[in-house]
């Protein structure tokens, strides 16, 4: 394929993929599967979505300034969580062989879909969780811990597994919890990919067209949540998970 061919598609990928990955945290929904069609191996597909998601990140929190400036305590708690996780899982990922964690992929991105829904369909308790309490935070802080292991070393759809957990745990707002997630996911991917560079192929020649178009998508994103109604759209991300969990479970299992 010609070179200005494949820039155009990883520009258009990464403009797609940013909006999803700022929206709900499915960027490689399309972002992965696109750099194995353009015959990037496995491991490198991983890392140099990483190095281009940073883009997104950037995009993201430059424009969710204004949910992030008044959550900054919930943001730097899941940031922090996130990040040590992060650094184990790209630790992690010297040393194991991705097809152990692709295996169980799947499963984390159905069980995600699973608490997106749980979470818009139960009846709603008399008295709400207190997200300050003792063993939420606990709980929150344990599952973000998970993702940011997961986020290192596998990483596709950690974003959508984080926003479901937020939702769950942060009684904010759907604006609000996806501008943790997306700050949370950005920093972390930036920590991980500072590890990769020394351990792992990065493709930098295909990061910068498609972190470009992760930086527009990116930047949108948090602009088209403000003005589309919360509930009908985690719905609409939750069934996108299944999709995406069937599609990962064929390729790991068959």
């Amino acid at each position: 394929m010609a070179l200005p061919m494949t820039i155009t598609i990883l520009f258009v990928t990464g403009i797609v993929a940013g909006l999803l990955s700022s929206i709900a945290g499915l960027a490689s929904l399309v972002s992965y599967p696109v750099l194995l069609l353009l015959g990037v191996p496995p491991i490198s597909a991983n890392t140099t979505n990483t190095a281009a998601l940073i883009f997104t990140g950037v995009g993201s929190s430059i424009s969710s300034v204004k949910e992030l400036q008044h959550n900054q305590r919930d943001m730097w708690q899941v940031t922090a969580y996130a990040l040590i996780g992060g650094i184990l899982g790209s630790i992690l990922l010297v040393f194991a062989p991705e097809t152990t964690f692709a295996r169980v992929v799947p499963f984390l991105v159905f069980s995600a879909g699973v608490l997106m829904l749980w979470s818009q369909f139960r009846k709603p308790p008399k008295q709400t969780a207190d997200p300050n309490r003792r063993s939420v935070k606990l709980l929150k802080n344990m599952a973000v811990l998970l993702v940011g292991i997961y986020i290192g070393y596998f990483g596709a759809s950690a974003g959508m597994i984080l926003l479901s957990i937020l939702i769950v745990t942060l009684n904010k707002s759907f604006a609000v919890t996806n501008a943790i997630k997306n700050f949370a996911s950005f920093v972390t991917n930036v920590m991980s990919l500072v590890i990769y560079t020394f351990t792992t192929k990065v493709y930098w020649w295909m990061v910068l067209p498609m972190g470009i178009g992760m930086f527009i998508g990116g930047y949108l994103g948090p602009v088209v949540i403000r003005y589309i109604p919360a509930r009908p759209l985690r719905i609409v991300i939750a069934f996108a998970a299944f999709g995406l969990a069937g599609s990962l479970f064929y390729s790991a299992y068959f």
